[in-house]
């Protein structure tokens, strides 16, 4: 099966499940779903930063400071970070990436997603899918943050920082 035939729960402003769509419809048709953001640190608080594949359905060759993705039909949130960090870091065996909070992405010309904001530690060696990440690395949060200006990222994931800094400003 193929990204595309994926089936994704359709939801309302207020998360709640109106339907279901195979993802690529979904896109297609800007039916607003549900998605994971995980930040990925390793032991020395460095974050995964990489490049999405130009295959990608959405913001193909961007960078991401998140691994994450849509969680399918019927699955939860919490499980979809877990599947979704070891699926893209290419390990098995994470801890459970720990919740801190979720928000409305819509970028109002069409793509909306109800979004689950994660993070976990990662100290395994990652091999991350090479159908889904160009390059990687783990840098220092001071060096990502020099290169917001100098790289073209995801829209969805730079709205997820700025809500991240945020909330850890407040927390």
């Amino acid at each position: 099966m193929s990204s595309a035939d994926e089936i994704l729960d359709i939801v309302d402003e207020n998360d709640r499940v109106v339907g279901q769509s195979p993802r690529g419809e979904a896109y297609a048709r800007g039916l607003r779903h549900r998605c994971v953001f995980i930040q990925a640190r390793d032991a020395e608080g460095r974050i995964f930063v990489h490049r999405r594949t130009p295959t990608k359905l959405v913001f193909p060759s961007l960078y991401d400071m998140f691994v994450g993705g849509v969680v399918g039909a019927g699955e939860a949130y919490d499980d979809a970070a877990l599947r979704e960090a070891e699926e893209e870091l290419g390990v098995s065996g994470l801890p459970r990436p720990d919740f801190l909070f979720k928000f409305l992405y819509d970028n109002g010309v069409g793509q909306s997603w109800w979004s689950a904001v994660y993070e976990v530690r990662c100290d395994l060696p990652v091999r991350p899918q090479v159908e889904e990440v160009a390059w990687h690395d783990f840098l220092p949060e001071d060096e990502m943050t020099r290169r917001l200006s100098e790289w073209t990222w995801v829209p969805d994931g730079l709205a997820a920082y700025e809500r991240l800094g945020a909330f850890r400003a407040t927390g």
